[in-house]
C-alpha cells in the first residue's frame, strides 16, 4: 500500500514508520522537517505544515494514497485541516486519540466529577462532558510555547474525522506510552530511585493502586500500522493499550526486576506523604482501557513482550536520562520519615 504519514518524526511515528516499511509499504512523510529523525532511507518526505495541506491537494493526489495516517492532530482545526487536504484523495484516514477522552480522565485531573467507571474502560465508555481539558480559566499568552493546549482536544478530532463517508475514519485511542525515544522520560522518577540505592520506593496507599493503560512504543506502532492497513478497521475506534493493566505498585516492580533492582515497594497512608512528591489526581478513577476490540477485530498481539520492552525502556532511560529535572521530586529525607512513621 501507498501511505501517507502526517508527523511520523517524533516518538512514536518512526517506529511506525519503520514497521510500515518492513511490511511492504511504500511511504511518505509529511512533516515540517524540524525535527531531525532515524527513518528507513527508501522513505520520501515531502515537507510542509499541516495548513497547508488542503493548498497541496494536487501534489498529495499524485502520490495516490491508499490510506493515511494522522500522528498529532491534537485540535479541532488541525482535524479540519487534515480532512480538507485529503478527503477524495486518500482512501482511509488514521488518527491517534488518547484515552484522554473518557469521562474517568476528567475524573482524574478534576475537571468533571462522578463516581469511578466500573471496571475497564471499553471503546463505549462514557466520554468527558468538558471539552478543552487543559484550558484555564485565562488564556495563555499568544507566545506561550503551551498554547496549544488551550485547544487541546482528542474528542473533537475523533469527530471531526468520523464525520465524512467520504474520507473513512479509524480512530486509536492510545495509553501512556513508554520506551526508547521517550521525552517525557516515564520510567526514570522510578528508575532513579533503584539506581540511587533507594531500598524502598514509598508509595500512597489510593496511588499504589491506581491502574493506568500502558503500551510500550514499538507495540503501540505495531497495532497503528495494523489498524491503517487493515480495511476491517474503517470506521472503528480501538483502545491500544497492554492486555493486563498492572497497579502501580506492579508497575514499579516490573521496572525493578528489568532493571536488576531488588528493593521493595512499601505503601504508607496518604497523610504521610505530605510534603513529597506523588502522582497527581484523584487516583481513585482508574484509567485502564479494555483492548479486546482489536485484538478480536484486527489480530492485533504485541510483538515486543512486557519484559523485553521495559529492558530496552530501563537501557535507553540509563543512556539518555533527561537533561534537567526537579530535584524536589527526589526528596529522599522526607520518604525516609514518611516510612519511620508508618
Amino acid at each position: 500500500m501507498r501511505i501517507l504519514v502526517i508527523g511520523g518524526t517524533r516518538f512514536i511515528g518512526p517506529y511506525v514508520v519503520q514497521h510500515l516499511v518492513e511490511h511492504g509499504h511504500e511511504v511518505t512523510v509529511y512533516h515540517r522537517g524540524q525535527t531531525q529523525a532515524q527513518l528507513p532511507p527508501q522513505v520520501q518526505h515531502l515537507y510542509g505544515d499541516r495548513y497547508d495541506l488542503p493548498a497541496r491537494r494536487d501534489e498529495i493526489a499524485r502520490l495516490a494514497p491508499d490510506a493515511a495516517i494522522d500522528m498529532f492532530a491534537f485540535t479541532e482545526a488541525d482535524a479540519r485541516a487534515t480532512m480538507d487536504g485529503l478527503t477524495g484523495i486518500a482512501g482511509r484516514l488514521t488518527v491517534i486519540s488518547s484515552a484522554d477522552v473518557y469521562a474517568a480522565f476528567g475524573r482524574l485531573i478534576g475537571i468533571e466529577s462522578g463516581p469511578p467507571e466500573p471496571g475497564l474502560l471499553t471503546e463505549e465508555s462514557p466520554l468527558r462532558q468538558r471539552i478543552y481539558p487543559y484550558r484555564g480559566d485565562t488564556p495563555r499568552a499568544a507566545d506561550d510555547p503551551h498554547r496549544w493546549r488551550d485547544d487541546y482536544d482528542k474528542i473533537l478530532v475523533e469527530r471531526v474525522v468520523m464525520s465524512d463517508p467520504d474520507l473513512p475514519g479509524t480512530v486509536l485511542r492510545l495509553p501512556i506510552v513508554y520506551g526508547p525515544g521517550d521525552t517525557q522520560h516515564r520510567l526514570f522518577p522510578y528508575l532513579k530511585r533503584m539506581d540511587d540505592g533507594r531500598r524502598v520506593i514509598v508509595l500512597d496507599e489510593i496511588a499504589a493502586r491506581w491502574r493506568g493503560a500502558r503500551g510500550y512504543v514499538e507495540n503501540v506502532a505495531a497495532a497503528i500500522a495494523l489498524a491503517a492497513t487493515d480495511p476491517r478497521a474503517a470506521g472503528r475506534v480501538y483502545n491500544v493499550a497492554e492486555p493486563e493493566p498492572l497497579s502501580e505498585a506492579d508497575w514499579v516492580r516490573a521496572i525493578g526486576r528489568a532493571a536488576g533492582w531488588d528493593g521493595e515497594v512499601v505503601t504508607v497512608p496518604p497523610e504521610r506523604l505530605r510534603g513529597v512528591a506523588t502522582i497527581p489526581g484523584d487516583l481513585t478513577h482508574d484509567l485502564a482501557m479494555d483492548t479486546t476490540r482489536i485484538r478480536q477485530e484486527l489480530g492485533y498481539v504485541e510483538p515486543v513482550p512486557q519484559e523485553e520492552a521495559l529492558r530496552r525502556t530501563v537501557a535507553w532511560e540509563r543512556a539518555n536520562p533527561p537533561a534537567e529535572y526537579d530535584p524536589a521530586r527526589f526528596d529522599y529525607d522526607a520518604e525516609d520519615a514518611a516510612l519511620a512513621a508508618s
